[in-house]
């Protein structure tokens, strides 16, 4: 059965606003939010951004990530060229998987952000904002921009590999 045409551009829609919404975050957390916030806020503050951050973006990311499951499983199931789960036999094929290898470490890099690294900073931050001793502090914030910095950089990827597969 063929996937009504109306169903498929809906899909194609919802993958671009996903796309836009994380990978543009992204951009913006690395690129502007989180080196501004280092040069010009104390502990505490960085701390009470940090809690905004992510109580505003994390659903929105997640969020996102799960729109590009669903639509993205519907337009592959919709291509002429796939073939089957693992049915590796095309240029098409093998950029799709490797978008989905490269997609998977995304998530897994969003993990460790939300639910490790920036808690821990958090915790950190607010501990020196009370005159504690972080000494973790700076080794969060190195790990922080690195994983960020990572997973734009796998955004691009996928975003390439997208283009890829579109044109062959």
């Amino acid at each position: 059965m063929q996937t009504p045409t109306w169903a498929l551009t809906i899909a194609y829609w919802i993958h671009m606003q996903a796309t836009v919404l994380w990978i543009g975050g992204l951009a913006v957390l690395s690129i502007v939010v989180i080196p501004a916030a280092h040069k010009s806020l104390d502990d505490e503050k960085y701390a009470v951004l940090l809690d905004a951050l992510q109580r505003k973006l994390d659903p929105l990311a997640w969020f996102s990530a799960a729109l590009l499951l669903g639509s993205g499983m519907l337009q592959m199931s919709a291509s002429p060229q796939y073939k089957g789960f693992l049915a590796i036999n095309s240029p098409w094929a093998g950029a799709i998987l490797i978008k989905h290898l490269v997609f998977g470490l995304m998530v897994a890099f969003s993990a460790a952000l939300t639910w490790g690294i920036l808690p821990s900073l958090r915790r950190a931050a607010m501990k020196r904002a009370r005159g504690q001793s972080a000494p973790e502090m700076e080794n969060l914030r190195r790990r922080e921009k690195l994983l960020l910095q990572i997973n734009l950089i796998l955004g691009v990827i996928v975003l390439a590999l997208t283009a890829f597969a579109r044109s062959v």
